[in-house]
């Protein structure tokens, strides 16, 4: 891939010299600059623009969350939080920050960070790509309509469900598990054609075998090794896998 263009933004001398230096030893990072506070943060995102930002939180003035308010959530760069105190990752998962560095850290914490970020922006870069190639198809062939509404039949009975109504789906063999409050049905479906037939702005898929209806989610709490749980507002509880992280944040990040 491209060289990584890299701030470095922290207040404290020492700190950043440490992930200055953890920084040079990457053949495939470019630091375009460093700052010791938020504002002038602010300032070298806008003239640099930078593909990731190491970003402390604490900072006199303009703190890490203050910088990403003035560059704004869907302009900023990658962002790694770099702090001393762990109270904040909720708060910057919110904030779409890609990880989260607690002081102090060793060489493999860090580069195991760099190796998120590369697969990261490799994903976002591909990601443009598609998108614009979805949208030269979508100006010839029109999106097809999304499901509004389910039939499906249990027990020599016919049940007409909205697809609203649905707190989240899994996984069940050939079929997929629908689940609406206190009831669940059995479906025949795939869980990829499912995902593909639900409308992207309500539902989102958070593991490979679970996909939640957004306005049902209640809160994300921290899990182990930096991941986390999805809490639904009718109590269940669904692990948020990795690899759809970025996924969730974005359809999230909509209405922060």
């Amino acid at each position: 891939m491209s060289r990584i263009r890299t701030l470095v933004v922290d207040d404290e001398p020492i700190a950043r010299e440490r992930v200055l230096s953890l920084l040079q030893q990457e053949d495939d990072v470019e630091v375009v600059g460093e700052c010791g506070d938020g504002a002038q943060a602010v300032a070298a995102i806008q003239h640099q623009v930078p593909d990731l930002v190491f970003l402390d939180v604490q900072m006199p003035g303009v703190d890490g969350f203050g910088v990403i308010e003035a560059i704004g959530p869907e302009k900023m760069p990658t962002v790694v939080f770099v702090t001393a105190y762990d109270e904040y990752a909720l708060r910057a998962f919110e904030v779409h920050a890609l990880d989260y560095l607690l002081k102090p850290f060793g060489r493999d914490r860090f580069r195991q960070t760099l190796t998120h970020a590369r697969a990261h922006l490799e994903r976002r870069r591909a990601g443009d790509l598609g998108r614009r190639l979805l949208a030269l198809v979508n100006d010839i062939k029109p999106e097809a309509p999304k499901l509004d509404r389910l039939i499906v039949k249990s027990g020599g009975r016919v049940f007409f469900l909205r697809t609203g109504d649905l707190d989240w789906i899994e996984a069940a063999g050939n079929y997929v598990r629908l689940h609406l409050g206190e009831e669940s049905h059995l479906f025949r479906e795939t869980m990829n054609r499912m995902e593909a037939r639900l409308d992207p702005k309500r539902f989102v898929r958070i593991h490979r075998s679970r996909i939640v209806n957004t306005e049902r989610i209640k809160e994300l709490q921290p899990w182990f090794n930096g991941e986390y749980v999805v809490v639904l507002r009718n109590g269940a509880r669904l692990p948020l896998s990795r690899g759809y992280r970025d996924k969730l944040q974005e359809q999230l990040g909509k209405g922060f």
